[in-house]
């Protein structure tokens, strides 16, 4: 069975957004034209209000991030959490994992250190975005 939805954590969002270079880019296209990304609106939001931080003034206009936004929240699937139980050293990971269980997914998609290496609840398996990209789909 393909795999059509995809939750990334919002570093790899970002990093997709700032550079049309590198794996966390070609994933996000990917997933934007065979499948959809899968939010929360806890997700959403670290990923809206980190967007809005004014280290990226240089690299995205407030238009650029308005449009990114606006298409990846029109084409969503939005997942809400019935609990959030604690899996990772950083607590605000967690609503990632809680997120990726809750919507049946068997991949989330970080490079963030505690998230690859946090005990994960069976059936789920982060990836960094090259192994996703390369990933059985």
């Amino acid at each position: 069975m393909a795999v059509t939805d995809w939750l990334l954590d919002t570093n790899v969002l970002i990093s997709a957004a700032l550079s049309n270079k590198g794996a966390p880019h070609a994933l996000v296209q990917r997933i934007l034209s065979q499948g959809c990304l899968v939010f929360s609106s806890a997700t959403f939001e670290e990923l809206r209000s980190r967007l809005y931080r004014p280290k990226f003034d240089v690299y995205l206009s407030l238009d650029m991030r308005e449009g990114l936004l606006h298409d990846f929240s029109a084409s969503a699937r939005w997942i809400e959490p019935d609990l959030v139980l604690p899996y990772s050293r950083d607590p605000s990971d967690d609503v990632f994992i809680a997120t990726a269980v809750k919507a049946g997914l068997p991949f989330l998609v970080s490079g963030d250190k505690d998230l690859l290496e946090a005990p994960l609840p069976a059936g789920l398996q982060v990836l960094t975005p090259t192994q996703a990209l390369s990933a059985r789909t």
